[in-house]
């Protein structure tokens, strides 16, 4: 008989703002949940990837109450539904958030196989992924904790190092882990290029349950005891498990490599023999699209002339490029970037100014995504704001008044159930409502296809903090 395929145990991290890529990733909707290389979001590629598995079951999904809806959404439109959410009531790293999946596992099986994968990277050739992740499972069985080591292909000074040893006895293809390199100034990582025993840190991990709260105990026990105290403390609720938000929060803010890796003895590194990108900046995003004759990854309307090795997204209008070299040109409704492709990590210094100054347009774009659809700020002014809805078919917004504002509903395509003061009426086309000021009302799709309106707001303050939600 052949051995029996073990069980693993995918644990999505989703909780990164993904700044880097700003403008298209914005806090309210960072890059896991944009498509930037497929048909599917990042989010949706990596738990397609990870359910593909031999032996995968049910993602745990670690993500933000900000996103909790919009990840819940994406992956129930991928056809992978988690076998839990857990929702970080404040970011701290890495670290807490593997604990929250591995306090979930040992509740039922201790020695389950843990494989953690952010949300955000691209891997291809299925095949050699799996291979990897079975050679790191047999690691990982044996006590290791292990990470994957991807081959430089270039000096990269965004990404971490791992300086790889011997290997393991008994187990081919693992070998020990040297030490972790910090991301390194462009020289070293140049001379990390000429060296053979040196890889990309790519920050996915396989390891048993047990194994890791061990290691975390061991190194950082005050990370474990905050985790724990939250994990004992949680509640469930619609699909979504919360921590209890004080415990969790007085947790440090740590990764795991610090709190675990760079100090076991037990970390091992398995080499990962597929392509794989992290997506990380904009030059990172231009090494993995498709690109033309004279190097250039191009999409939306775009016209080029004497332009090489460039970037250009066009979201919104026409854009123009001439005579340039090696740059990203990103335009989207409210923002243009323009970025030699070179220093590209250095977005964060335009990242801090932005939110020095308290501006909008790290938080969100002109489209806000919401679980029953998007809107958007077409025109504002003195008393007055226009937006544009999209509901999808079979969603509907919560039951909501305002005190400070009236709204006029137009409905340009499909239909829409309005609810103003318990009436209900079945809108079509060219149909239109009122709700007044101070009314309980409602706005539902019943419909196949999408519902298309605009909606006028007209009053003293037009803030999206003026609602009274009375249901969900």
């Amino acid at each position: 008989m052949s051995p029996a395929i073990p069980l693993v145990y995918p644990v999505i991290l989703s909780g990164g703002g993904g700044t880097r890529l700003w403008p298209l990733s914005r806090t309210e909707y960072p890059k896991q949940l944009l498509t930037l290389t497929g048909r599917e979001s990042m989010l949706q590629a990596t738990a397609l990837r990870a359910a593909a598995l031999p032996g995968a079951q049910a993602a745990i999904v670690v993500t933000s109450e900000e996103h909790s809806s919009l990840v819940r959404e994406q992956l129930a439109q991928a056809g992978c539904a988690p076998a839990c959410i857990c929702l970080e009531p404040q970011g701290r790293n890495t670290a807490p958030a593997i604990a929250l999946a591995a306090l979930h596992l040992t509740s039922t099986d201790p020695d389950a196989l843990m494989l953690v994968l952010p949300s955000d990277h691209l891997i291809e050739d299925q095949a050699a992924f799996e291979a990897a992740i079975a050679t790191a499972s047999r690691a990982a069985f044996d006590g290791w904790l292990c990470t994957f080591g991807v081959p430089p292909d270039g000096p990269e000074s965004g990404y971490g190092y791992i300086e790889a040893g011997a290997m393991i006895d008994g187990l081919q293809g693992a070998r020990h882990v040297n030490r972790f390199i910090e991301k390194p100034d462009l020289q070293t990582a140049r001379s990390l290029l000429q060296e053979t025993d040196y890889f990309w840190n790519s920050g996915m991990f396989v390891f048993t349950a047990r194994i890791f709260l061990d290691e975390l105990r061991t190194h950082r026990p005050e990370v474990l005891d905050a985790v724990k105290l939250a994990w004992d403390g949680r509640s469930e609720n619609a699909g979504f498990l919360r921590p209890q938000a004080a415990a969790f929060s007085a947790s440090p803010s740590i990764s795991i490599d610090y709190a675990v890796m760079q100090t076991t003895r037990r970390a091992a590194m398995v080499q990962a023999r597929f392509a794989w990108s992290d997506i990380g900046s904009w030059h990172s995003l231009w090494r993995a699209l498709p690109k033309d004759a004279d190097n250039n990854s191009v999409t939306g309307d775009v016209v080029l002339a004497d332009t090489h090795n460039c970037l250009i997204h066009a979201g919104h209008r026409l854009v123009s490029v001439v005579g340039i070299d090696n740059v990203a040109v990103i335009e989207t409704a409210d923002a243009v970037l323009v970025i030699n492709k070179n220093k590209a990590q250095d977005i964060r210094d335009v990242v801090a100014q932005l939110q020095s100054a308290g501006r909008s347009e790290l938080l969100r774009q002109v489209r806000v995504h919401r679980p029953w659809g998007w809107y958007e700020v077409t025109d504002r002014g003195e008393r007055f704001q226009v937006k544009r809805l999209m509901v999808e078919p079979g969603k509907r917004l919560s039951l909501q008044m305002h005190h400070h504002r009236a709204e006029h509903w137009v409905v340009v395509s499909g239909k829409a159930l309005v609810t103003i003061n318990g009436a209900q009426s079945l809108l079509a086309e060219n149909q239109s409502a009122f709700v007044p000021l101070g009314q309980k009302h409602r706005l539902e799709n019943p419909s196949s296809v999408a519902l298309h309106m605009i909606e006028i707001q007209s009053g003293s303050y037009l803030g999206e903090d003026d609602i009274v939600r009375f249901d969900a």
